[in-house]
């Protein structure tokens, strides 16, 4: 099983049990006007790596380039986002854990990890979609 499966079982299985992102399902409905942009968004992805590697995040853990995370201004921290390059079609499922990118050209920034699973090395037009629970379950079914 890759990290990624590992990781959306863990969601899925917390979530069952303790339901750690219910913020992350109720901000859009308390905040749905802020948010409705950014359903199906297609904007610039960046990513980050090593000169961040270790540093805190906003959420107030240390960040790990090799993980499955990025940076975004406004979607809640700790949401799950699926994250498609346009010009390839390879998708990833991404945590919000950090604030950012502090470019108005862009709308997120990728983990070197996630960047480099969608096969963006620069930057890169993305599709920024927003998952709930329900939707990473429906999705770690698929996959597994």
């Amino acid at each position: 099983m890759n990290k990624l499966m590992i990781a959306v079982f863990f969601v899925v299985i917390s979530g069952y049990f303790s339901n750690p992102i219910q913020s992350a399902e109720a901000a859009p409905r308390h905040n749905a006007h802020k948010h409705k942009s950014i359903n199906h968004h297609h904007s610039t992805a960046s990513w980050y790596g090593s000169k961040f590697h270790g540093k805190r995040t906003a959420n107030g853990e240390k960040f790990n380039m090799y993980a499955m995370t990025a940076a975004h201004k406004t979607l809640p921290l700790s949401s799950y986002v699926e994250v498609t390059n346009l010009k390839n079609n390879r998708t990833v499922i991404v945590r919000i854990n950090d604030r950012g990118p502090f470019n108005s050209s862009r709308a997120m920034d990728l983990s070197y990890a996630a960047a480099k699973e969608l096969g963006i090395s620069g930057t890169g037009s993305v599709e920024i979609k927003p998952l709930a629970s329900i939707q990473l379950s429906r999705k770690a079914n698929k996959r597994g």
